[in-house]
């Protein structure tokens, strides 16, 4: 499926703006004028979707340990706000079902990353399609689906095949363009910093829109699209964009 990205996509909703990963994140990325959110969704205890990157609590709560031994109700809880500023003290994790209502109402596309606690793959996978699929309208494109995880990008591919997938890369695999093929992916996700010059006219010249992770700087930006990079993924979107 042909794929068109904004050029700016907000990172963690605009994790440089409001703590990354909550309702204040994504709609501090809509008030800078960003048109696209990425945000990661992982598993609580007892199989509820929520937005967190991490897969212990210490650093964006006032929780510690590992987020999936606790459940829907611990993470009500929480505050994942205070740790990043004062203002935000009280703000919760949120649920995906939440996080998603929150960007159908501010009109935004979303990427949803699917960034599962280990051993629990296929499982993420399937429960966060599930969410997403029951919440999102029908009438509007889709969530682009991206992840790390080959297995669940395997589990996105079988159950929501219409669904655009990213193929997030760290590390050049020797095999990624057959593993992009065999997924179906859409787009391939990529980081700079770890992305050779000849690694990176590949991956341009393999005709999949490529976005850049995670770029904070206008000129490195800028670059990037001089380059033929389609997107970048910013904590600070709104300084990106066009005046």
């Amino acid at each position: 499926m042909t794929l068109v990205l904004p050029p700016v996509i907000g990172h963690r909703g605009a994790a440089a703006i409001a703590p990354e990963n909550t309702l204040a994140a994504i709609r501090a990325a809509a008030a800078g004028g960003v048109a696209m959110v990425e945000v990661d969704a992982k598993l609580t205890a007892d199989g509820v979707a929520i937005l967190l990157h991490d897969d212990d609590l210490d650093r964006t709560t006032d929780g510690s340990g590992p987020a999936a031994a606790r459940t829907a109700e611990e993470f009500a809880r929480l505050d994942a706000g205070s740790w990043f500023a004062p203002q935000f003290a009280g703000e919760p994790v949120p649920t995906l079902d939440a996080a998603l209502a929150l960007v159908v109402e501010l009109g935004l596309a979303i990427n949803i990353e699917i960034k599962p606690c280990p051993g629990r793959d296929v499982e993420t996978a399937k429960i966060v399609l599930a969410t997403a699929r029951a919440a999102w309208p029908g009438g509007l494109a889709p969530p682009l689906v991206s992840s790390f995880s080959l297995e669940c990008l395997e589990v996105a591919a079988q159950l929501a095949a219409d669904w655009p997938r990213g193929y997030l890369i760290w590390d050049r695999p020797a095999d990624w363009r057959a593993v992009a093929d065999r997924l179906g992916a859409a787009s391939l996700h990529v980081s700079p910093d770890r992305t050779s010059a000849a690694d990176m006219a590949q991956y341009l010249a393999d005709g999949r829109p490529v976005a850049a992770y995670t770029i904070n700087d206008a000129a490195a930006a800028a670059a990037l699209w001089q380059a033929g990079v389609a997107a970048v993924f910013s904590d600070d979107p709104a300084s990106l964009l066009p005046r």
